[in-house]
Protein backbone atom coordinates (compact mmCIF):
# COMPACT_ATOMS: atom_id res chain seq x y z
CA UNK A 1 0.00 0.00 0.00
CA UNK A 2 1.47 3.43 -0.81
CA UNK A 3 0.65 6.70 0.81
CA UNK A 4 1.41 10.40 1.56
CA UNK A 5 4.16 12.12 3.85
CA UNK A 6 2.47 14.41 6.05
CA UNK A 7 3.32 16.78 8.25
CA UNK A 8 1.92 17.35 11.59
CA UNK A 9 3.10 20.11 14.55
CA UNK A 10 6.01 20.46 12.88
CA UNK A 11 7.07 16.59 12.16
CA UNK A 12 7.11 14.89 9.49
CA UNK A 13 4.38 11.24 9.09
CA UNK A 14 6.60 9.13 7.60
CA UNK A 15 4.46 5.88 5.64
CA UNK A 16 6.16 2.57 4.89
CA UNK A 17 5.82 2.88 1.69
CA UNK A 18 5.85 6.55 0.88
CA UNK A 19 5.31 7.51 -2.53
CA UNK A 20 8.27 10.07 -3.90
CA UNK A 21 7.83 12.14 -7.26
CA UNK A 22 11.03 12.92 -9.29
CA UNK A 23 12.14 14.84 -11.65
CA UNK A 24 14.53 12.95 -14.18
CA UNK A 25 16.07 16.04 -15.60
CA UNK A 26 17.71 17.07 -18.56
CA UNK A 27 21.77 16.09 -20.30
CA UNK A 28 22.90 12.99 -17.96
CA UNK A 29 19.60 13.05 -15.72
CA UNK A 30 18.15 9.86 -18.06
CA UNK A 31 21.61 8.16 -17.14
CA UNK A 32 21.86 8.85 -13.47
CA UNK A 33 18.19 8.91 -12.13
CA UNK A 34 17.26 5.07 -12.48
CA UNK A 35 20.71 3.79 -11.31
CA UNK A 36 20.69 6.21 -7.85
CA UNK A 37 17.42 4.98 -7.31
CA UNK A 38 18.74 1.01 -7.61
CA UNK A 39 21.04 2.14 -4.65
CA UNK A 40 18.56 3.93 -2.49
CA UNK A 41 16.15 0.85 -3.06
CA UNK A 42 18.71 -1.87 -2.20
CA UNK A 43 19.90 0.21 0.87
CA UNK A 44 16.36 0.66 1.89
CA UNK A 45 15.66 -2.59 1.74
CA UNK A 46 19.05 -3.88 3.13
CA UNK A 47 18.21 -1.91 6.26
CA UNK A 48 14.33 -2.55 6.67
CA UNK A 49 14.21 -6.37 5.32
CA UNK A 50 11.51 -5.41 2.89
CA UNK A 51 9.47 -3.51 5.61
CA UNK A 52 9.57 -0.18 4.02
CA UNK A 53 10.13 0.86 0.29
CA UNK A 54 10.21 3.93 -1.54
CA UNK A 55 7.33 4.42 -4.64
CA UNK A 56 9.27 6.66 -7.07
CA UNK A 57 6.70 8.82 -9.31
CA UNK A 58 8.08 10.50 -12.61
CA UNK A 59 6.82 14.10 -12.74
CA UNK A 60 7.98 15.98 -16.58
CA UNK A 61 9.80 19.25 -16.07
CA UNK A 62 12.79 20.72 -18.35
CA UNK A 63 13.19 19.64 -21.93
CA UNK A 64 10.95 16.66 -21.86
CA UNK A 65 8.25 18.24 -20.12
CA UNK A 66 7.98 21.39 -22.82
CA UNK A 67 8.24 18.33 -25.71
CA UNK A 68 4.88 16.74 -23.64
CA UNK A 69 2.94 19.71 -22.99
CA UNK A 70 4.74 22.82 -24.41
CA UNK A 71 5.59 24.10 -20.97
CA UNK A 72 9.03 23.61 -18.96
CA UNK A 73 7.00 23.34 -15.35
CA UNK A 74 3.83 21.72 -15.62
CA UNK A 75 1.09 22.95 -13.23
CA UNK A 76 0.91 19.06 -12.42
CA UNK A 77 4.55 18.74 -11.92
CA UNK A 78 4.22 21.60 -9.52
CA UNK A 79 0.77 20.00 -7.66
CA UNK A 80 2.65 17.06 -7.18
CA UNK A 81 5.50 18.65 -5.15
CA UNK A 82 3.23 20.09 -3.23
CA UNK A 83 1.02 16.59 -2.95
CA UNK A 84 3.60 14.67 -1.90
CA UNK A 85 5.98 17.45 0.56
CA UNK A 86 9.37 15.47 -0.62
CA UNK A 87 10.65 14.31 -3.76
CA UNK A 88 13.96 14.72 -5.64
CA UNK A 89 15.31 15.84 -9.50
CA UNK A 90 18.03 15.36 -11.43
CA UNK A 91 19.86 18.30 -13.05
CA UNK A 92 17.70 20.91 -15.03
CA UNK A 93 18.83 23.17 -18.19
CA UNK A 94 17.86 26.84 -17.98
CA UNK A 95 15.52 27.41 -21.01
CA UNK A 96 17.75 29.67 -22.89
CA UNK A 97 15.88 32.65 -25.38
CA UNK A 98 12.89 33.51 -22.68
CA UNK A 99 10.91 31.79 -20.70
CA UNK A 100 11.53 30.68 -16.62
CA UNK A 101 14.53 32.38 -16.02
CA UNK A 102 15.75 28.91 -13.85
CA UNK A 103 13.65 26.34 -12.89
CA UNK A 104 15.68 25.57 -9.81
CA UNK A 105 14.98 28.83 -9.08
CA UNK A 106 11.12 28.88 -9.58
CA UNK A 107 10.85 25.39 -8.03
CA UNK A 108 12.57 27.03 -4.66
CA UNK A 109 10.40 30.26 -4.86
CA UNK A 110 7.10 28.58 -5.73
CA UNK A 111 7.40 26.25 -2.73
CA UNK A 112 9.20 28.87 -0.45
CA UNK A 113 11.99 26.36 -0.05
CA UNK A 114 13.98 29.06 2.02
CA UNK A 115 17.22 26.34 2.55
CA UNK A 116 19.92 25.53 0.36
CA UNK A 117 21.47 22.69 2.35
CA UNK A 118 24.89 21.22 0.98
CA UNK A 119 26.71 18.86 3.21
CA UNK A 120 30.45 18.42 2.22
CA UNK A 121 32.10 15.81 3.75
CA UNK A 122 35.24 13.47 2.21
CA UNK A 123 35.27 10.29 1.13
CA UNK A 124 38.70 8.32 1.55
CA UNK A 125 40.22 7.89 -1.91
CA UNK A 126 38.53 10.79 -3.32
CA UNK A 127 41.15 12.79 -4.97
CA UNK A 128 41.31 16.60 -3.66
CA UNK A 129 43.53 19.53 -4.20
CA UNK A 130 43.94 19.86 -0.46
CA UNK A 131 46.61 18.28 2.20
CA UNK A 132 43.73 17.43 4.55
CA UNK A 133 40.91 16.33 2.90
CA UNK A 134 39.66 13.91 5.75
CA UNK A 135 39.28 17.49 7.90
CA UNK A 136 36.54 19.06 5.68
CA UNK A 137 33.10 18.32 7.31
CA UNK A 138 30.91 21.36 6.72
CA UNK A 139 27.46 22.01 6.40
CA UNK A 140 26.08 24.89 4.32
CA UNK A 141 22.54 26.72 4.53
CA UNK A 142 22.16 29.41 2.16
CA UNK A 143 19.15 31.16 1.99
CA UNK A 144 17.40 30.79 -0.97
CA UNK A 145 14.56 32.95 -1.26
CA UNK A 146 16.24 36.72 -1.17
CA UNK A 147 19.15 38.42 -1.51
CA UNK A 148 19.82 39.11 -5.63
CA UNK A 149 18.59 35.51 -6.19
CA UNK A 150 15.22 37.44 -5.75
CA UNK A 151 15.45 39.05 -9.71
CA UNK A 152 14.54 42.36 -9.03
CA UNK A 153 17.13 43.81 -12.14
CA UNK A 154 16.55 46.41 -14.73
CA UNK A 155 18.15 46.70 -17.57
CA UNK A 156 20.15 49.57 -18.76
CA UNK A 157 18.64 52.05 -21.05
CA UNK A 158 15.18 50.37 -19.98
CA UNK A 159 12.27 52.69 -19.01
CA UNK A 160 11.96 50.71 -15.36
CA UNK A 161 15.68 51.74 -15.10
CA UNK A 162 15.36 55.07 -15.91
CA UNK A 163 12.73 55.22 -13.41
CA UNK A 164 14.54 53.84 -10.52
CA UNK A 165 17.66 55.70 -11.35
CA UNK A 166 15.64 58.98 -11.24
CA UNK A 167 13.75 57.89 -7.94
CA UNK A 168 17.15 57.02 -6.75
CA UNK A 169 18.93 60.39 -7.93
CA UNK A 170 15.96 62.78 -7.05
CA UNK A 171 14.12 61.42 -4.37
CA UNK A 172 16.89 59.42 -2.18
CA UNK A 173 19.80 61.45 -2.73
CA UNK A 174 21.69 59.00 -4.18
CA UNK A 175 25.23 60.43 -5.19
CA UNK A 176 27.40 57.61 -5.95
CA UNK A 177 26.13 56.34 -9.09
CA UNK A 178 29.34 56.04 -11.43
CA UNK A 179 27.64 56.49 -14.60
CA UNK A 180 24.07 56.57 -13.76
CA UNK A 181 22.73 56.77 -17.97
CA UNK A 182 24.45 53.56 -18.62
CA UNK A 183 23.87 51.60 -15.36
CA UNK A 184 21.55 48.81 -14.94
CA UNK A 185 20.01 48.15 -11.26
CA UNK A 186 19.80 45.14 -8.96
CA UNK A 187 18.04 45.19 -6.16
CA UNK A 188 19.34 42.92 -2.92
CA UNK A 189 16.88 42.27 -0.46
CA UNK A 190 17.31 40.45 3.08
CA UNK A 191 14.88 40.73 6.04
CA UNK A 192 14.68 39.72 9.14
CA UNK A 193 12.34 36.94 8.91
CA UNK A 194 14.15 35.54 5.82
CA UNK A 195 17.69 35.44 7.87
CA UNK A 196 15.92 34.77 11.07
CA UNK A 197 14.44 31.27 9.61
CA UNK A 198 17.61 30.38 7.83
CA UNK A 199 19.28 30.58 11.06
CA UNK A 200 17.01 29.15 13.49
CA UNK A 201 17.29 25.82 11.24
CA UNK A 202 20.74 26.38 10.93
CA UNK A 203 21.11 26.32 14.61
CA UNK A 204 19.04 23.38 15.65
CA UNK A 205 20.54 21.35 13.02
CA UNK A 206 23.10 22.02 14.34
CA UNK A 207 21.81 21.29 18.16
CA UNK A 208 20.34 17.79 16.44
CA UNK A 209 23.46 16.51 15.18
CA UNK A 210 26.09 17.70 18.20
CA UNK A 211 27.64 19.85 15.83
CA UNK A 212 30.26 22.72 17.64
CA UNK A 213 29.28 25.63 15.61
CA UNK A 214 27.59 27.49 13.45
CA UNK A 215 29.19 30.31 11.60
CA UNK A 216 27.39 33.27 9.69
CA UNK A 217 29.37 34.32 6.53
CA UNK A 218 28.54 37.97 5.17
CA UNK A 219 30.16 40.81 4.01
CA UNK A 220 28.81 43.33 6.57
CA UNK A 221 31.51 45.29 6.36
CA UNK A 222 30.41 46.46 3.01
CA UNK A 223 26.87 46.05 2.90
CA UNK A 224 26.30 47.17 6.84
CA UNK A 225 22.06 47.28 6.60
CA UNK A 226 21.43 43.62 4.29
CA UNK A 227 24.56 41.42 5.12
CA UNK A 228 25.74 43.61 8.54
CA UNK A 229 21.70 43.19 9.62
CA UNK A 230 22.08 39.39 8.49
CA UNK A 231 24.84 38.75 11.32
CA UNK A 232 23.17 41.00 13.86
CA UNK A 233 19.54 39.21 13.59
CA UNK A 234 21.93 35.92 14.12
CA UNK A 235 23.33 36.68 17.12
CA UNK A 236 19.75 37.70 18.45
CA UNK A 237 18.14 35.15 17.60
CA UNK A 238 20.50 32.35 19.18
CA UNK A 239 20.59 35.26 22.17
CA UNK A 240 17.06 34.85 22.75
CA UNK A 241 15.78 32.04 21.34
CA UNK A 242 18.47 29.38 21.77
CA UNK A 243 19.95 31.06 25.33
CA UNK A 244 20.43 27.49 27.04
CA UNK A 245 22.04 25.60 24.01
CA UNK A 246 24.29 28.54 22.40
CA UNK A 247 27.01 30.98 23.39
CA UNK A 248 27.98 33.57 20.92
CA UNK A 249 31.26 35.32 19.81
CA UNK A 250 29.23 38.87 20.45
CA UNK A 251 28.58 37.62 23.99
CA UNK A 252 32.33 36.80 24.33
CA UNK A 253 33.51 40.11 23.17
CA UNK A 254 31.24 41.61 25.81
CA UNK A 255 32.39 40.07 28.72
CA UNK A 256 36.04 40.66 27.29
CA UNK A 257 34.62 44.23 27.80
CA UNK A 258 33.38 44.34 30.92
CA UNK A 259 35.73 41.42 32.82
CA UNK A 260 38.72 40.70 31.12
CA UNK A 261 40.23 38.52 28.35
CA UNK A 262 40.67 35.48 30.84
CA UNK A 263 37.26 35.59 32.00
CA UNK A 264 35.67 35.56 28.59
CA UNK A 265 38.33 32.50 27.88
CA UNK A 266 36.76 31.15 30.78
CA UNK A 267 33.12 31.63 29.66
CA UNK A 268 34.22 29.73 26.27
CA UNK A 269 35.75 26.70 27.20
CA UNK A 270 32.96 26.15 29.74
CA UNK A 271 30.33 26.51 26.70
CA UNK A 272 32.58 24.02 24.63
CA UNK A 273 32.85 21.88 27.55
CA UNK A 274 28.93 21.61 28.17
CA UNK A 275 28.04 21.15 24.50
CA UNK A 276 26.63 24.39 23.69
CA UNK A 277 26.91 25.31 20.01
CA UNK A 278 29.47 28.09 19.45
CA UNK A 279 27.95 30.88 17.18
CA UNK A 280 30.41 33.32 15.33
CA UNK A 281 30.76 35.29 12.30
CA UNK A 282 33.69 35.46 9.24
CA UNK A 283 33.49 38.13 6.48
CA UNK A 284 32.88 36.34 3.40
CA UNK A 285 36.34 36.66 1.65
CA UNK A 286 38.13 35.79 5.00
CA UNK A 287 35.73 32.67 5.32
CA UNK A 288 37.05 31.22 1.73
CA UNK A 289 40.35 31.73 2.66
CA UNK A 290 39.86 29.99 5.88
CA UNK A 291 37.76 27.19 4.60
CA UNK A 292 41.36 26.16 3.27
CA UNK A 293 43.94 27.00 5.50
CA UNK A 294 41.62 25.32 8.75
CA UNK A 295 38.43 23.45 7.61
CA UNK A 296 38.39 22.42 11.36
CA UNK A 297 37.34 25.44 12.90
CA UNK A 298 34.06 25.44 10.95
CA UNK A 299 31.24 23.25 11.02
CA UNK A 300 27.21 24.48 10.30
CA UNK A 301 27.57 27.62 7.83
CA UNK A 302 24.66 30.14 7.54
CA UNK A 303 24.61 32.97 4.93
CA UNK A 304 22.57 34.55 2.02
CA UNK A 305 21.89 33.52 -1.54
CA UNK A 306 25.29 34.58 -3.05
CA UNK A 307 27.33 33.57 -0.87
CA UNK A 308 26.08 30.39 -0.74
CA UNK A 309 26.42 29.54 -4.14
CA UNK A 310 30.18 30.37 -4.22
CA UNK A 311 31.20 28.81 -1.07
CA UNK A 312 29.08 25.73 -1.95
CA UNK A 313 31.53 25.33 -5.02
CA UNK A 314 34.70 25.92 -3.26
CA UNK A 315 33.81 23.54 -0.40
CA UNK A 316 32.62 20.91 -2.88
CA UNK A 317 36.23 20.88 -4.57
CA UNK A 318 37.67 20.94 -1.58
CA UNK A 319 36.52 17.11 -1.57
CA UNK A 320 36.38 16.02 -5.30
CA UNK A 321 34.47 18.25 -6.63
CA UNK A 322 30.78 19.22 -7.68
CA UNK A 323 30.04 15.86 -9.24
CA UNK A 324 30.03 14.09 -5.79
CA UNK A 325 28.06 16.72 -4.10
CA UNK A 326 24.62 16.37 -2.70
CA UNK A 327 22.17 19.22 -1.97
CA UNK A 328 18.51 19.66 -0.86
CA UNK A 329 16.29 22.61 -0.97
CA UNK A 330 13.86 22.57 2.43
CA UNK A 331 11.02 24.01 3.88
CA UNK A 332 11.68 23.47 7.79
CA UNK A 333 7.96 24.65 8.23
CA UNK A 334 5.52 23.49 5.51
CA UNK A 335 7.61 19.71 5.28
CA UNK A 336 8.57 20.44 1.72
CA UNK A 337 11.77 19.51 0.39
CA UNK A 338 13.45 18.74 -3.40
CA UNK A 339 16.97 17.10 -3.07
CA UNK A 340 18.60 17.84 -5.99
CA UNK A 341 21.95 16.56 -7.98
CA UNK A 342 24.13 19.84 -7.80
CA UNK A 343 25.74 19.38 -10.99
CA UNK A 344 24.81 20.41 -14.69
CA UNK A 345 23.09 18.97 -17.24
CA UNK A 346 26.51 17.63 -19.35
CA UNK A 347 24.90 17.36 -22.08
CA UNK A 348 28.14 16.91 -24.40
CA UNK A 349 28.29 12.94 -22.12
CA UNK A 350 24.54 12.39 -21.96
CA UNK A 351 24.19 8.03 -23.28
CA UNK A 352 27.82 7.28 -23.18
CA UNK A 353 27.58 5.92 -19.84
CA UNK A 354 30.28 8.28 -18.49
CA UNK A 355 28.52 10.47 -15.62
CA UNK A 356 29.12 10.30 -12.25
CA UNK A 357 25.71 9.49 -10.35
CA UNK A 358 27.11 10.70 -6.78
CA UNK A 359 25.91 13.76 -6.23
CA UNK A 360 22.26 12.22 -7.24
CA UNK A 361 22.76 9.15 -4.99
CA UNK A 362 23.93 11.26 -2.28
CA UNK A 363 20.93 13.54 -2.40
CA UNK A 364 18.93 10.38 -1.88
CA UNK A 365 20.70 9.62 1.06
CA UNK A 366 20.08 13.34 2.29
CA UNK A 367 16.44 12.27 1.54
CA UNK A 368 16.70 8.79 3.38
CA UNK A 369 17.87 10.99 6.76
CA UNK A 370 15.13 13.45 6.19
CA UNK A 371 12.83 10.47 6.34
CA UNK A 372 14.04 9.17 9.58
CA UNK A 373 15.68 5.85 7.22
CA UNK A 374 19.20 6.85 8.94
CA UNK A 375 20.23 2.95 8.77
CA UNK A 376 19.22 3.21 5.04
CA UNK A 377 21.37 6.08 4.74
CA UNK A 378 24.34 4.51 6.67
CA UNK A 379 24.21 1.64 4.59
CA UNK A 380 24.94 4.27 1.27
CA UNK A 381 27.54 6.09 3.21
CA UNK A 382 29.57 3.09 4.20
CA UNK A 383 29.27 1.33 0.36
CA UNK A 384 30.43 4.44 -1.55
CA UNK A 385 33.18 4.73 0.87
CA UNK A 386 34.60 0.82 -0.02
CA UNK A 387 33.83 1.50 -3.23
CA UNK A 388 35.94 5.07 -3.41
CA UNK A 389 38.70 3.32 -1.72
CA UNK A 390 38.81 0.36 -4.06
CA UNK A 391 39.27 2.98 -6.90
CA UNK A 392 36.21 1.63 -8.80
CA UNK A 393 34.93 4.92 -10.57
CA UNK A 394 33.18 6.71 -13.43
CA UNK A 395 35.74 8.57 -16.10
CA UNK A 396 35.67 12.07 -14.03
CA UNK A 397 37.71 10.54 -10.91
CA UNK A 398 39.39 7.53 -12.60
CA UNK A 399 41.35 10.48 -15.01
CA UNK A 400 42.63 11.60 -10.90
CA UNK A 401 43.24 8.22 -10.20
CA UNK A 402 46.61 6.16 -10.02
CA UNK A 403 45.66 2.02 -10.61
CA UNK A 404 41.91 3.30 -10.68
CA UNK A 405 39.48 1.12 -12.58
CA UNK A 406 36.86 2.62 -14.85
CA UNK A 407 33.42 1.81 -14.63
CA UNK A 408 30.01 3.30 -16.50
CA UNK A 409 27.20 5.02 -14.77
CA UNK A 410 25.37 2.01 -14.28
CA UNK A 411 28.25 -0.38 -13.47
CA UNK A 412 29.46 2.00 -10.24
CA UNK A 413 25.62 2.44 -9.21
CA UNK A 414 25.79 -1.89 -8.58
CA UNK A 415 29.25 -1.78 -7.17
CA UNK A 416 28.09 0.52 -4.79
CA UNK A 417 25.18 -1.82 -4.15
CA UNK A 418 27.28 -5.07 -4.11
CA UNK A 419 29.61 -3.27 -1.45
CA UNK A 420 26.24 -2.72 0.94
CA UNK A 421 27.85 -5.23 4.17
Amino acid sequence: MTEKIKIKDGKLIVPENPVIPFIEGDGIGKDITLPSQKVIDAAVKKAYNGSKKIQWKEFPAGEKAFKQTGNYLPDETLAAFKEYLVGIKGPLQTPVGGGIRSLNVALRQALDLFVCLRPVRWFKGVPSPIRYPSLVDMHIFRENTEDIYAGIEYMAGGVDAGKLRDFLIKEMGVDKIRFPESSSFGIKPVSKEGSERLIRAAVNYAIKRKLPSVTLVHKGNIMKFTEGAFKNWGYELAEQEFAEQTFTWRQYEDLKKSEGKEAADVALNEAKKTGKVIIKDVITDAFLQESLLKPFDHSVIATMNLNGDYISDQLAAMVGGIGISPGANINFRSGYAIFEATHGTAPDIAGTGKANPSSLILSGVMLLEYLGWDMAAEHVYDAMEHTFAKRRVTSDLYAQMEGATLLSTSEFADEIINNMH
